[in-house]
């Protein structure tokens, strides 16, 4: 074995263990947008591909909530874009690193692209965070991801029809927001949010969370430039 192949290893066995703690969150959350999408009426394999291809967890579950309500194709993934707009501001200051990875290696960090991935990343002085070291935290993450949305998927077919589980996709979303809201413009950008989106509920086309997802960002970039506080780059979510 080469002294590359030896590095490559040790690199990527490195971000595989950076990525355990975040393992704690991932997995529930995989089961839960399995279970979801099951009650959702979405087939197994339907929800596997929205894993694969989407493969964003905060997008997933909205699109789920708004399947199963029979919101228009257009809103579901306009929604789902503007939960994910964030993934354009982390391309943009993780691209410099990525231009030292492998030419052929680029495609694949950026599918695997997630919070966690941006964060355990970022976090790294920038000559450490390598190609593999990025993929080990990545791939775990994404592995675990499809392995928890598959066992949810399998636990959402064994729960009798009666029982009424996209309850749980509100209550993710809470445990999301709530350890992210660490300053006054994100308050602002969370209260203004949820309220516009509830107010807007009656909206044609369950209109309403984009509506409110909208002006939840403009309210929290009002409230930073009122305060003078630079935009936190680092996320605390996951999916």
């Amino acid at each position: 074995m080469s002294a590359g192949d030896t590095g490559r290893r040790a690199e990527f066995r490195r971000g595989v263990a950076r990525s355990l703690p975040m393992l704690v969150g991932v997995a529930p959350f995989g089961l839960v947008v399995g279970v979801a999408a099951v009650e959702a009426g979405l087939t197994p394999l339907q929800t596997v591909a929205t894993s694969v291809f989407i493969f964003a967890g905060a997008s997933q579950l909205a699109a789920i909530d708004l399947l199963s309500r029979d919101a228009a194709p257009a809103v579901i993934v306009l929604t789902a874009a503007v939960i994910n707009v964030r993934m354009v501001m982390y391309s943009a200051s993780i691209a410099p690193r990525m231009r030292a990875f492998p030419r052929r290696l680029r495609p694949l960090c950026s599918y695997l692209l997630t919070d966690m991935a941006y964060a355990a990343t970022m976090a790294e002085d920038e000559a450490a965070a390598t190609a593999w070291y990025y993929i080990g935290v990545a791939g775990t993450v994404w592995t675990v991801w499809q392995g928890a949305t598959v066992t949810g998927i399998a636990l959402g077919q064994g729960v009798p029809s009666g029982w009424e589980l996209t309850f749980a996709v509100p209550l993710v979303f809470v445990a999301l927001l709530v350890p992210a809201v660490t300053d006054r413009p994100r308050l602002v950008s969370a209260l203004v949010g949820g309220t516009v989106a509830v107010l807007g509920d009656p909206l044609p086309f369950n209109l309403g969370l984009v509506v409110g997802a909208l002006a939840g960002v403009g309210a929290g970039l009002a409230a930073e430039r009122v305060a003078g506080t630079p935009p936190n780059a680092a996320p605390e979510d996951q999916a």
